[in-house]
């Protein structure tokens, strides 16, 4: 877009320059034109993630270019079809590890891709939510609080309407905005009261802007200041085992010398032990592992996105396992969100919402004039479902919307609900007088009521009065009804502060509105109980409405704690009642924040749920911040680690479970991927201390670190949660992660392949065998048992026939493919003079599966007994 002195026209100069239209916005064909001729609405573009890019960046790893220059050398010492063979052999598995990096990589842009900001639109006369990168010079923009400004818009409507500016212009206090000002040429970006741009977000108000600047033509873009990310962070487990394969790189270099040089001093060729070292560092160097784990961490990031919840950045996969307290709202995550109104009190009476006589009608207009609903199409909404339900509350009732509206003439100022007042007014002027209308909760919007309105008329407000009001706000609130009031005042001028608007008011009455559990709440909540995850609710409704659900839903003990009754305890006090208390109403933000502070001091790993403005402080101090996705503010959004896209605490316990199981599957692929390094070092340690020929060929040693690899990366990545998984109290996140158990577990694996590669090659020797024989016999027990351990090793307790033979497609079509390439390997006649094979018998045979199946299946009766003993019981 030309640059343009925006901030010196008036809205009807704006529209006609960018040829848009402030009530209709754009057409859709006409924004798509516009996207391509303007760019996409970013300050960085990204460049494409390809198979090429990814494979010219893995090429390049120190560990790849090494396993390269194996092969060059080996390819110049050795012969050439053994040259040949390692090349297409390092080629499959360059193959395989780009493309397992690239489906992981893919998976994360994707994620990036689901969690980016939308904005609500106007185009072809209709309200739309578009992805920020795709707004356009014209686009109408809506603005609300809590939303980050995603573009450069000239305003055109603003109710109460202030901006933080801090990210350009430094300045902390909230900028006041009007669409009527205009400034003069020159002025400076902190002296346009007319314009919102890039990067600042609403503190308070409404309004709506038509985009003026996107991308790198905005003032952000003219500043070069990056809002977005510049590359991923790795996840501290990721890092751990970027030092692991350091560490692990010096050990296998180590070995891959020392063996070649024992064996030398025991006679052994050097031809041989030169191969067989270049052959070992190539087999047991651990290139593979860092990409396990972004595997395992990517899969099941986008399979907890597929449950509606999207992970913002992958460490929050990591930690989900370890949460031990979930902090969670009442409304919408779980209730259903879905307000309808029950109960009205008008005219000091309280009933059922069946309104009788024209007096009622007051309060149905106050919830149709005060609220920020979007009328999207006839008779749907957007926006806070406790408006809707006023809006539809009037509609049952025959209230005519448009008319009401032209009743009470323009609305001139909005003053926004927070979290502090609870409650948000309206200001409506027209022909010199005017009405400011009022909603909130009763005992605040009661506060500032003197008077109360009874059929029609104005009276004082007496003590009488409210004795009658709040037992009809008790009764609701005991009855699980959320309560909300109504007030008006009529003024004269259309020039008027905050605080004079909500004094002095007219009290009109309450709504009493059902907002149900959610029907699988409770089985979630059980869930939790189960795997040592206890919940707290923590809400702003009345203490009554509060405690009326957690019974409902079986949480806590009935105990409630008000927000004033925190305000009064010191953190040693609230320390000691958050050991009795799992339900908090009537809290704030701040008080959401200092039971986090509080809890996480005690030990505990804490997820909570937010949408407002004023929660991203929690958000962004819990160890897991869960953003709600239909109803959050962006900056909401933006301080948390986590959204969830049907704001449903079932998904929070179903993202705990993913959590569990993704550490698990890590677990799992780590261990049998040592355990098979570990082996592979000590099988061929053995035989060259005792002075024997090695019980594989260089090449053969090779071709075991393809299938070895696979597995590794996506036969335990994809595995199912185990049935147990929450039923067990939730991970120590300081306990390593190669802790005893770990160890232990990788060294009893490794020597199960160890016991059974050299009782067989042993026996192969003792029979004096021919050496190929022998190796073919090692190499034959090694592909088996180490497919066996792979199976074993796919759960901890539960025995293969529980969890299903063919469960894991993956890694039935790995097992399938590494005896099938055994096969052909020992009966093709160009593969055995390849591969240093000759054929088997059918007696060895059975005695290679014997062997590989005692040496490794004595693992499934340990877990078949645990499991007759513990299993069902836990399982049940």
């Amino acid at each position: 877009m030309i640059e343009e002195n925006w901030h010196s026209y008036d809205v009807k100069k704006t529209e006609s320059v960018l040829e848009s239209n402030i009530e209709k916005g754009l057409d859709s064909s006409e924004a798509k034109l516009r996207l391509q001729k303007y760019g996409h609405n970013k300050l960085k573009e990204e460049k494409p993630l390809t198979f090429l890019s990814v494979a010219s960046k893995e090429v390049r790893e120190p560990m790849i270019l090494l396993l390269l220059g194996v092969g060059i050398v080996y390819s110049i010492w050795g012969e050439l079809r053994d040259a040949i063979t390692i090349f297409a052999i390092i080629f499959t598995l360059v193959f395989l590890e780009v493309y397992i990096e690239f489906k992981a990589k893919k998976s994360i842009t994707a994620l990036k891709k689901l969690t980016e900001p939308t904005a609500t639109v106007i185009r072809d006369s209709a309200y739309w939510e578009v992805p920020v990168a795709e707004l356009v010079p014209g686009d109408i923009i809506v603005l609300k609080t809590g939303q980050r400004i995603p573009a450069d818009a000239r305003i055109t409507e603003a109710y109460g309407l202030a901006v933080d500016e801090s990210s350009l212009t430094g300045e902390s206090i909230s900028v006041d905005k009007d669409a009527n000002a205009t400034a003069a040429i020159n002025a400076q970006v902190s002296e346009r009261k007319n314009m919102v741009f890039t990067g600042s977000v609403i503190s308070k108000g409404r309004g709506r802007a038509i985009v003026v600047g996107t991308g790198m033509k905005t003032e952000l873009g003219n500043i070069a200041k990056m809002v977005q990310e510049a590359k991923i962070e790795k996840t501290p487990l990721q890092k751990l085992m970027k030092e692991l394969t350091k560490w692990m790189v010096w050990v296998a270099l180590f070995f891959s010398i020392i063996i070649p040089l024992i064996g030398l001093a025991r006679g052994q060729p050097l031809k041989e032990m030169v191969m067989t070292g270049l052959a070992l560092s190539f087999a047991t160097i651990p290139e593979e592992l860092p990409i396990v784990i972004t595997m395992v961490l990517a899969l099941g990031a986008f399979a907890l996105a597929k449950n509606h919840a999207l992970v913002k950045k992958l460490d929050a996969a990591e930690t989900l396992g370890s949460v031990t307290v979930i902090c969670s709202d009442k409304t919408g995550t779980l209730t259903e969100n879905k307000m309808t109104v029950k109960k009205i009190f008008v005219d000091k009476e309280l009933g059922d919402f069946e309104i009788q006589g024209t007096y009622a009608l007051k309060i149905l207009e106050a919830s149709v004039l005060c609220n920020d609903v979007l009328v999207k199409e006839k008779n749907v909404f957007v926006g806070d479902p406790t408006q809707i339900a006023g809006f539809n509350a009037a509609i049952n009732y025959g209230v005519d919307i448009p008319e009401v509206q032209q009743k009470y003439g323009k609305l001139v100022n909005e003053f926004t609900f927070d979290t502090q007042r609870k409650m948000m007014s309206t200001v409506y002027f027209k022909n010199g007088r005017g009405k400011v209308f009022t909603t909130g909760a009763p005992e605040m919007v009661l506060k500032k009521c003197n008077k109360i309105l009874v059929n029609g008329l104005e009276k004082s407000m007496t003590a009488k009065d409210m004795e009658i009001i709040f037992q009809s706000i008790n009764y609701m609130t005991k009855n699980a009804l959320r309560v909300i009031s109504f007030a008006y005042k009529n003024i004269s001028t259309d020039k008027i502060s905050q605080d004079d608007a909500e004094s002095d008011l007219v009290f009109i009455g309450m709504f009493g509105l059902m907002d149900p559990p959610r029907k699988d709440v409770k089985a979630a909540l059980d869930e939790c109980s189960t795997a040592g995850i206890r919940v707290i609710m923590l809400t702003g409704d009345h203490a009554d409405t509060a405690k009326s659900i957690a019974r409902a839903l079986s949480i806590g003990n009935g105990l409630v704690l008000t927000g004033a009754q925190l305000d009064s305890m010191n953190d040693d006090k609230l320390a000691e009642v958050l050991k009795k208390v799992s339900v908090f109403a009537r809290v704030s933000p701040e008080h959401k924040l200092r039971i986090i502070n509080v809890l996480k001091k005690q030990g505990e790993i804490v997820a909570v749920t937010g949408d407002g403005i004023n929660d991203a402080p929690a958000l962004s101090s819990a160890n897991i911040g869960i953003a709600m996705g239909e109803t959050g503010t962006d900056v909401a959004r933006e301080a948390s680690n986590m959204i969830l896209t049907d704001d449903n605490f079932s998904t929070i316990a179903r993202a705990v479970k993913e959590g569990r199981k993704i550490f698990d599957n890590l677990k799992k692929g780590i261990r049998y991927y040592l355990s098979c390094k570990v082996a592979l070092i000590f099988i061929f340690l053995m035989p060259v201390l005792f002075g024997v020929p090695l019980p594989f060929a260089p090449i053969q040693i090779i071709l075991l670190e393809l299938f070895m690899d696979a597995a590794a990366s996506t036969g335990f990545a994809i595995e199912k949660a185990e049935s147990d998984i929450m039923k067990r109290k939730p991970r120590n996140p300081k306990e390593k992660f190669l802790n005893k158990s770990m160890i232990t577990s990788i060294v009893v694996s490794a020597l199960c392949l160890i016991a059974a590669v050299l009782i067989t090659y042993s026996w192969a020797l003792i029979h004096k065998l021919p050496v190929e024989k022998a190796q073919t016999i090692a190499f034959a027990t090694w592909i088996i048992c180490h497919i066996f351990l792979a199976l074993n090793m796919r759960s901890e307790r539960e025995p293969v026939f529980k969890l299903g033979f063919f469960s894991n497609k993956v890694m039935v079509i790995w097992a399938v493919s590494a005896i099938a390439v055994l096969f052909f390997a020992v009966y093709i006649d160009w593969l055995q003079v390849v591969l240093k094979t000759v054929e088997l018998t059918g007696a060895e045979w059975l005695f290679i599966l014997v062997v590989s199946f005692i040496a490794t299946f004595w693992i499934e009766v340990k877990k078949m007994i645990w499991y007759k003993n513990n299993g069902k019981r836990r399982t049940a």
